[in-house]
């Protein structure tokens, strides 16, 4: 599938980012039997972090656009804990979406969508996965959105 992951990834022109390293006291992944268990990744994109909180600053695009971001860093986190090889990952088992937003902001899954469809666009039926998307008060860093993610690796 490695062939096919970043073949698809080619072709929607995208790239991924250096694994990010640790912002604290925690490791990036761990590995338990063929589940691999990715830590939060923040929203940041080539020019830096998407911060902002949704129903304020942000609107449902611009969150969806971060979440976006989130799924390239666990994919980018999934390739170094594999060896570089996105041929391992199996599948998108479970993404936990957390959402910098308003106590008014309702549309926290329209906003992790971005995430979703992103993993759906690159691996087909593998990336579709079991999810939640919670609302926040605040992230890490004033960030907009943080997502983990549960993969299944050979």
């Amino acid at each position: 599938m490695s062939n096919k992951i970043e073949a698809r990834l080619s072709e929607l022109g995208l790239t991924l980012p250096d694994a990010p390293a640790p912002a604290a006291n925690y490791v990036p992944h761990v590995r338990s039997g063929n589940l691999l268990f990715v830590s939060g990744q923040i929203s940041q994109g080539p020019d830096g972090m998407i911060r902002g909180k949704l129903g304020a600053e942000l609107d449902v695009a611009q969150g969806a656009a971060a979440a976006r971001t989130c799924a390239l860093a666990l994919l980018a986190q999934a390739r170094a804990a594999c060896g570089g090889d996105l041929g391992r990952v199996v599948r998108v088992v479970k993404l936990l979406g957390f959402v910098n937003s308003t106590p008014d902001f309702t549309e926290q899954p329209e906003v992790i969508n971005g995430a979703s469809d992103l993993l759906v666009e690159v691996m087909g039926e593998a990336g579709r996965h079991a999810r939640s998307a919670v609302s926040a008060g605040a992230l890490p860093r004033g960030v907009a959105v943080e997502i983990e993610g549960i993969f299944e690796i050979e």
